[in-house]
């Protein structure tokens, strides 16, 4: 089992959080009552959807992090699962994106902009056969 069909396995148990085809037609997502949240493009890329004032109050955090890329301008990241802990990382992330709309809200008219993947700012392409 790789580590994105793990965290996969994992979010699938969540309460409110369901299966989906991701917006961008590649991979797999999660979505909440909010929208989709996690796209996992493959089996080590993932992009998860935070609001832009959560990635502004984590920054640093998550720029310390080598399994997390900050696209500038984009209300997603994207993580690398190169271990255990990225998934455990991933996870706590998820907890945070379903509290971010409410606890660091963006703008009502800032649009929801497509994941990293549509920008070509994942870490690789790589193949979806194992998730």
């Amino acid at each position: 089992m790789t580590l994105a069909s793990r965290a996969l396995a994992q979010l699938a148990t969540w309460p409110d959080l369901r299966q989906a085809l991701p917006s961008c037609g590649l991979g797999r997502a999660v979505s909440s009552t909010q929208g989709e949240i996690v796209h996992f493009h493959s089996e080590r890329d993932v992009d998860l959807r935070l609001t832009n004032r959560a990635i502004r109050r984590f920054a640093k955090d998550l720029r310390d992090s080598g399994a997390i890329r900050i696209v500038p301008g984009s209300q997603w990241v994207t993580l690398r699962l190169d271990a255990a802990s990225d998934v455990d990382l991933l996870l706590t992330l998820v907890s945070v994106a379903l509290q971010a709309p409410q606890t660091w809200p963006d703008p009502d008219d800032r649009p929801v902009t497509g994941c990293n993947d549509q920008r070509g700012a994942g870490f690789v392409k790589a193949d979806l056969g194992g998730i």
